[in-house]
Order: C-alpha cells, then structure tokens, then sequence
C-alpha cells in the first residue's frame, strides 16, 4: 500500500494559494493534464490538499460508497455557508431522509405544471430578441433559468420586487462559492467588499425564504409548485419522529433547488448552443426537429423526452461540460483507493470534465458529436454529469426537461452564430459556465 504523501503534487502550486490561479485563470487545461500523473495525484485548494482521482472506476468507486465517500471537501464547505445540510450538501446520515421527503416534489405528475414555467418563459425570451440582435447567451440564459426556478418554486406567488431580489442574490452567492473554496480561509474572512457583498446577500436570501415559508406554511394552499410539495412531504420511515421538513430543513431544500435549477440548465443550454454554432448541419437537423414538434402544438404541450435529437445534444454538450464539472468529498474512516490508503479525514476530488473526455471511454472525445447517443454504451458508468449512486441528482428529469423545452423555443425561431472571433473560455464557478459567448441571432427565414 502507498501513502496520501507519497503520491505525485500537480506542478504549479504557489505558498498559500496551492493551485488557485490555474484552477481560476485555466480550469479546463488544469484539470486535463492531471490525469499524466497518474489515476491519483495530489493538488492544494487554498492550503487543503485534495487527491484527485483521474481514473473512472476509482472515481465511480467514489461515486456509489457515499458511506465512505461522503459530501465535504472545500467547495461542500463553501455550499453549506449558503444552503446548510441541504439535500446536496448534506453528510451521508442525514441524506437517505431528506431524499425521500423531497423526491414527490419530482414525481412525473407534478411536470405538466412545471412545463407551463419552463415553456411560457423560454418563449417569451426567444421572442424577445430582435434580428441580427448580438446576446450575451450565457447571461440572458442564467436570468431566464433562475427566474425559471423560482416560479417553479414559489408558482408566481411572489411580488416581482421579492422575486428580483431573491434572483439578485442568488447569483452573487453562485458567482462567489467557487472563489471561496480555492482562496485561503483568511481571504474569505477579510472585510473585503466581495467578501461583504457575499455576506450581505447570504444574510438577505436566507431571511427572504424563510420569511415566504412562515406566510406558505401559514396559509397551507397547495399551489402546485416545489415549495407546496417539499412543504407538505411526509415520511413515516423517518427516524425520531422527524415524518416532515423542519422550516430550517425547508429554507436550505429552496436554496438548493433554485440553484440547481437554473446554473446548471443555463449552463448545459449555452453549452449547446454554442456546439451548435460550429455545426450548421446539425443546426438545421435541431431546427427541422423543433419546427414539426411545433407544427400543431404549442410549445407548452410537447412532450420533451420525445424530442430526440435535441436529447442527443443535450447529453453530447453534457459530456463535453458538465456543469458539476470539479467536487470534492471527505472519507469518513480509514480505507483503500488504487492501492492508497486515504486516513479519514482525506479530501478526495474528482472532474466528470476529465472523465468524459479521456479518450480510451469516448471515441474523438474532443469532438461534439451527438449521434454517438443514437446507440448509447452498455455501460454508461463513466457518463457522470448527474453524478452517480445514492447521490445522483434527484433533478435530473427536471432539467433536461427544461433544458429541451429552452432550446427548442430558441431554435425553432433564431439560428445563432459567433458575435467576434473572441475564444469562448469557461469561467471558474461551481457550475462549468462559458464565458464572454456572444452570439449575433438571425432570423429562421435568413438562408443557411
């Protein structure tokens, strides 16, 4: 067996930063090159070694021993700040619970209701747009999926001043988890102004839920939304009499859907579209698509799974950029990984960025190539951008559903080509998000 200490540090690290700089200024090229130092290697987040494991069965043994393995690490530290013991961040023991309270919230006959959010909004956007309009994609695409979340959260019941409030600071918050998990913990302490903006937004976000959940819980209509269904949620299994959702447990469930409802679909739907700008022939497979799905049917009323090569973009951008595309977790007692032992309390990373594109799992794995999914492997094991095991995200319908609806509203009416000759670079957050994609719209009826 081998030490934590023996195995190889990524080159790179600087004295209390550890490897920040690469992982801010070139996260992807970092995060590629790990895996020629071996199926482990070590790097420094702020001043915390992580082992980082490059290899996809000790990553999918990572994945399915959540026991083990369990959520912690400097960027679940970062989440708990904003969300607590939330059903994504919250440790092995308390996980089993909280995924059975919140799973009716995503059963398949709450979604006719959530497709009206998902459907009308999408297209009040995509008809917002003007010919030959240039649109920061990756911008509007956030502020339309986070408004999306919170009116499938709350069912429009909100004043739009609330509404944009809460919108305001969860995209502070989004913006400031990554930074603060690869930063030293003195930098996070400082009385910095990102620091107090941080502060402020957190404070005013987690008084803003609650103080809706007080008024929901008070009012005791069930609106059809995810607030109705996470409040009312009863579990007769749960242990010491906690058969519900304490409003604590409730404020930090609401925190963590709006975010994994809105960054993580605004990520995988700018992705595409910006794959797609590189391939007109598959634009205008996409388009021909969308055009007979709303032939007779308003957008509100397609089914999504049914829109297959949309699907097969979507799954193709997910493995080229997944959004959850670096975590980390912490082991809980003493074990084995690749022949290391890992002493409890390790923190272990690991990137579905690097796993989708090792080249021995996918074939020309640099290239966007939907139509690898028309024959889907056997074994999908290593296509991890929902995760895998207990911990797979319980959202996962949700936001392809919503992901399809969005890129079939856009498509349908505008193709999109590079605004500049500018690279598209993928900004350092907790979700894989492109940076500086702006893209000109041009009208359907414009010939290819």
């Amino acid at each position: 067996m081998t030490a934590v200490t023996s195995l190889p540090l990524a080159p790179g690290a600087l004295p209390l930063l550890g490897h920040a700089v690469p992982l801010v200024r070139r996260p992807l090229d970092f995060v590629s090159s790990l895996p020629t130092h071996g199926g482990l290697v070590r790097i420094r987040m702020g001043t915390r070694s992580v082992v980082m494991v490059c290899d996809p069965a000790l990553t999918r043994q990572v994945l399915l021993n959540d026991s083990i393995f369990d959520k912690g690490g400097p960027l679940f530290e970062r989440g708990r700040e904003v969300a607590g013991n939330g059903l994504l961040s919250c440790p092995h023991d308390m996980h089993r619970r909280q995924r059975r309270l919140c799973q009716p919230a995503f059963h398949a006959d709450r979604f006719p209701g959530y497709n009206v959010a998902f459907a009308d909004l999408a297209e009040d956007l995509a008809k917002s747009w003007q010919d030959r309009q240039v649109v920061d994609v990756t911008e509007a695409l956030a502020r339309l999926t986070a408004v999306v979340a919170v009116e499938t959260m709350f069912a429009r019941t909100l004043p739009a001043q609330v509404a944009s409030q809460i919108l305001d600071d969860f995209i502070v918050l989004s913006e400031g988890i990554f930074r603060r998990a690869v930063s030293p913990g003195v930098l996070n302490r400082l009385p910095l102004p990102a620091n107090r903006r941080y502060r402020r937004a957190l404070d005013r976000l987690k008084s803003t839920v609650f103080d809706i959940i007080t008024a929901r819980r008070a009012a005791t209509t069930d609106h059809g939304d995810l607030l109705s269904s996470l409040a009312n949620a009863v579990d007769p299994d749960s242990k010491g009499g906690r058969y519900s959702l304490s409003d604590e447990e409730l404020v930090n469930q609401v925190i963590i859907f709006l975010y994994a409802g809105s960054d993580t679909t605004a990520a995988a739907v700018s992705w595409s579209l910006h794959l797609l700008a590189q391939r007109t022939d598959l634009d205008i497979l996409l388009y021909e698509e969308a055009r007979k799905a709303l032939c007779d049917t308003p957008l509100v009323l397609v089914d999504p799974t049914a829109l297959e090569m949309t699907n097969r973009v979507l799954l193709e951008s997910l493995r080229m950029y997944p959004p959850a595309w670096l975590t980390t977790r912490t082991v809980t007692s003493d074990t084995e990984l690749g022949g290391v032992v890992l002493p409890t309390g390790t923190t272990v990373g690991y990137s579905p960025y690097l796993i989708h594109r090792l080249p021995e799992l996918y074939k020309e794995a640099d290239t966007f190539e939907p139509d690898r999914w028309l024959s889907p492997p056997a074994d999908r094991s290593a296509y991890i951008p929902f995760g895998a095991g207990a911990r797979k995200c319980i959202g996962d319908r949700f936001g392809m559903a919503q992901a399809a609806l969005i890129l079939t509203a856009i498509i349908s009416r505008w193709r999109l080509i590079p605004a500049h000759t500018r690279p598209v670079r993928a900004a350092a957050k907790v979700t894989l998000m492109p940076k500086g994609l702006h893209m000109r719209v041009l009208a359907r009826e414009r010939p290819y």
